[in-house]
């Protein structure tokens, strides 16, 4: 069967084009940029944001999407925004876990798989009480956590585009707050915060 056209390859076409939304409300949300380098889109039937500047957008675009052969093969487990201080020590990550079964070979029920990605979409504006306040030097990046690492020589020039982060790992269990999770087959997704621990030694 060609793997695009498989249950495994229209969930994570689905995925991807939801993680790019998400991972641009969370930026919006985040206050990183003006809110004009955003503006408002529907999708999903759900009021979101999407990024005006041509270079934002494409990040958020070619990076997601660049996990699209991965998610496919089963080989991503977390998808994580993080934001970090001047020193790259993270301050912190909203991550995206992810599971897609590969043995699953019903018929995908499209419309059950949205209506449960759009609950995060609706779900995410209404956690910022439990977010953090950015400093005004703070960064970003998008990490993909794999569940073992692509080999270049097979999939092309898919994971050479992906390269090890600079980011700083913290020393403790950071604190883990669970802000939205489904389970649709094929796919389970799970989205939460991390922050430091209380006991995390300063940079």
């Amino acid at each position: 069967m060609d793997r695009n056209r498989s249950p495994q390859g229209e969930t994570a076409r689905i995925l991807v084009e939801f993680l790019e939304v998400a991972i641009t409300s969370v930026v919006f949300l985040k206050g990183v940029y003006p809110s004009g380098t955003f503006e408002r889109r529907r999708y999903m039937n759900v009021v979101v944001q999407r990024a005006r500047h041509p270079e934002l957008q494409q990040y958020i675009h070619s990076s997601v999407n660049g996990l699209l052969p991965f998610i496919q093969k089963g080989l991503v487990e977390r998808v994580a925004v993080i934001f970090s201080d001047s020193n790259n020590v993270p301050i912190e990550r909203f991550v995206f876990k992810i599971n897609v079964n590969q043995s699953y070979g019903s018929k995908l029920e499209e419309v059950d798989l949205e209506f449960s990605l759009k609950s995060f979409l609706i779900k995410l504006p209404l956690s910022q009480s439990i977010m953090k306040v950015l400093p005004p030097d703070c960064r970003w990046e998008i990490t993909t956590y794999f569940r073992s690492l692509p080999q270049s020589g097979t999939t092309s020039k898919d994971a050479e585009m992906w390269v090890p982060t600079d980011t700083r790992q913290w020393q403790q269990a950071p604190l883990i707050t669970p802000i939205k999770s489904m389970s649709s087959e094929p796919l389970g997704v799970q989205l939460y915060l991390e922050h430091p621990s209380l006991t995390e030694p300063e940079a």
